[in-house]
């Protein structure tokens, strides 16, 4: 992690996913500059990944696989 990802990182304003479920399943997200982070709200401090702002809206509206 670069040392300008690692302080975005840790004055992110992370929220949680409006699809998380109740059941524990929860993602975070955080806005960072020409990036939106990604991690696991159980482990705050484990890993996070990276996106570029096309990449997760591409994902966050693609139709739920079956």
């Amino acid at each position: 992690m670069t040392p300008t990802i690692g302080g975005a990182l840790s004055g992110a304003a992370w929220r949680k996913s409006s699809h998380s479920g109740d059941e524990g399943a929860c993602v975070e997200l955080a806005s960072l500059p020409g990036r939106v982070a990604v991690r696991d709200s159980k482990d705050p401090g484990g890993p996070v990944l990276i996106f570029p702002p096309a990449a997760w809206s591409a994902f966050a509206t693609a139709p739920p696989r079956r």
